[in-house]
């Protein structure tokens, strides 16, 4: 009987150190997609938003954002849903928001001297045109904005992970930061109690 209870008291504690291990599992950190909500939106008066994604990832190198832990794409998409805001128009007035380009290239850099490692640069891409079109008229803004790093070519895949995480969140701020600007000059004339009018 005795060990019968010695049995049970271990099997237990296996399942223990088991539900723990997993729960570790569960609770390690994870790359999210970068989040504008504690900035104020865009109050566009439009009656609609709409996203539109004309990049097509190739799933080939040197292309490699498919490799990427937080997706470009995605994160222009966000950024939208964070900082874009539909206030209510004419019916017809709409704003498009187009990705034309959210790619990342890979290319080996050989090392100029001897004994010293090659490389690997990276070089994200963001492109993205804002237009604002109804009955009476049509106007845009558009950015590109690109982002670049060079590691050793033996960097580990969580350090290129870190890496590439890091180089994301750069290049959505850096976009964050122009776009509004461009929206604010360009499209200046949809923004809800924008009193600012720009004379080009």
């Amino acid at each position: 009987m005795k060990n019968f209870r010695k049995i049970i008291v271990a099997a237990m504690a296996l399942f223990l150190s088991a539900c723990a291990g997993q729960q570790d599992i569960a609770e390690t950190p994870r790359f999210v997609e970068p989040r504008f909500r504690n900035e104020a939106p865009i109050e566009l008066e439009v009656s609609k938003i709409e996203v539109v994604s004309e990049f097509v990832p190739t799933f080939q190198r040197p292309n490699v954002e498919h490799l990427f832990p937080v997706s470009i794409e995605k994160s222009a998409r966000i950024w939208v849903t964070d900082r874009l805001e539909a206030t209510g128009s004419p019916a017809d007035r709409v704003a498009k928001v187009i990705i034309k380009d959210a790619s990342v290239t890979e290319e080996e850099v050989k090392a100029e001297q001897l004994f010293y490692k090659d490389n690997l640069r990276y070089r994200a891409m963001l492109s993205v045109v804002i237009q604002v079109y109804s009955s009476d008229g049509q106007a845009q803004t558009n950015l590109d904005t690109w982002r670049e790093i060079t590691i050793p070519i033996d960097t580990s895949v969580e350090d290129k992970e870190r890496a590439w995480n890091d180089m994301t969140d750069k290049l959505m701020e850096e976009f964050d930061r122009r776009m509004e600007q461009n929206i604010r000059r360009y499209l200046n004339m949809y923004i809800k109690n924008e009193n600012m009018i720009l004379e080009y």
